[in-house]
């Protein structure tokens, strides 16, 4: 397990829907471990040169690094945004016990 390195991904969605929908496509990809739905966060951000303001979901997903390309694709193949954001960041230790089963419930 010291060669695989386990990640979290951060994605911001739309609505509760397309939450569950993007979570449901890569469990049963098996791409993915595990999803928690965040909801009813409250982003500011640039876009088109001015700041905006939305009501969003954040998905926290936990799968490996070598599967950060194909969960890109395919959250960028159905979500509702132009610019989607999904960003993956390593795990540096925690729970030996629950990244042994991160691990184990990915497929590939």
């Amino acid at each position: 397990m010291k060669d695989v390195i386990a990640v979290v991904l951060l994605v911001t969605v739309a609505n509760d829907e397309e939450a569950r929908t993007i979570g449901e496509l890569l469990l049963n990809k098996r791409k993915i471990a595990c999803v928690n739905m965040v909801p009813k966060i409250n982003s500011l951000f640039w876009w088109n040169g001015k700041i905006e303001s939305e009501e969003e979901r954040l998905l926290i997903i936990k799968s490996k690094e070598s599967l950060i390309p194909e969960i890109v694709e395919l959250v960028k193949s159905i979500h509702s945004y132009d610019v989607p954001e999904i960003i993956a960041l390593p795990i540096i230790g925690g729970n030996e016990d629950y990244l042994q089963w991160i691990f184990d419930e990915i497929a590939g």
